[in-house]
């Protein structure tokens, strides 16, 4: 287990990101029972965090950590995977740098919520989709990014439900108990995640189909959209649960994830090795 200063930080950017996903989880059960809250997205989850005690200087070691991560994903999308091989490790790779790209997002978004400059993501998304489709090409292009926000979606459950996760464990340092919990954690928490931005897609394209940029406001108007339907609160409990036991199994990636950092050789020595 790498212990330089880079997987330090990976590790506890892992437990910041499991308490956004918690609070996250939080969020979405206000918006199941009509609660008033913050946007019920992880920005929303960043933005209650900063209003804690110490919760601005929280916001910026979530960010740190976040900035750790991608880092560690950027490393592993430029050289990273060598345990796998031809079209696997290429996709290894591609995934790092989607999680690379999330983890910058989502470090960027602690900046603005510590400097209290964060405006609305969703009143951004749905300037964005007005500017877009005001012609017939940012139309196409709200329904292309509708679709691979729902492909994503589909492929985070396809992750959870074959247990993809485990691949990226050390398992051999886990106890039957850990190992199980871990896998349920895994399955529930990927389920539930894809699940909510596969719904968040399917809504961009049907707003560039409809011409209804109301419709691209991204995950907050997504779950209250989605609360509006028969048994929404029920779906949007199951959800909140999901998005928990994703948020808990940050926390148990924190301790048994795989983690190679560019600045120890060895590390990435020993893994060719095995």
């Amino acid at each position: 287990m790498s212990r330089s200063p880079l997987a330090v930080l990976t590790r506890a950017g892992l437990v910041g990101y499991g308490l956004v996903h918690l609070l996250f989880a939080w969020l979405v059960l206000q918006v199941a029972f009509g609660w008033p809250a913050e946007e019920g997205d992880q920005s929303g989850a960043l933005r209650t965090l900063a209003q804690q005690p110490l919760g601005r200087f929280l916001v910026v070691a979530v960010g740190v950590g976040l900035l750790a991560m991608t880092l560690w994903q950027t490393y592993e999308a430029a050289a990273g995977h060598r345990a796998d091989r031809g079209a696997e490790r290429a996709a290894e790779r591609v995934a790092s740098a989607g999680r690379a790209a999330v983890y910058l997002y989502f470090a960027w978004t602690a900046l603005k919520v510590y400097q209290a400059g964060a405006s609305s993501s969703a009143d951004k998304q749905q300037k964005l989709s007005d500017d877009l489709m005001s012609s017939a090409g940012g139309r196409w292009l709200v329904a292309l990014a509708g679709l691979a926000l729902a492909a994503l979606g589909a492929g985070l459950i396809w992750y959870g439900l074959v247990k993809r996760f485990e691949k990226h464990l050390l398992t051999g340092r886990m106890g039957p108990t850990a190992r199980t919990v871990a896998r349920r954690l895994g399955v529930l928490g990927y389920v539930a995640k894809g699940a909510a931005y596969g719904i968040a897609g399917i809504l961009f394209t049907v707003a560039a189909t409809t011409y209804d940029p109301e419709k691209a406001r991204g995950l907050d108007a997504t779950l209250r959209a989605l609360r509006e339907q028969a048994y929404g609160t029920v779906l949007l409990t199951l959800m909140a649960l999901g998005i928990a036991a994703y948020g808990a199994f940050c926390v148990v990636q924190a301790r048994y994830r795989e983690v190679d950092a560019p600045d120890v050789p060895s590390a990435v020595r020993s893994k060719v090795a095995a």
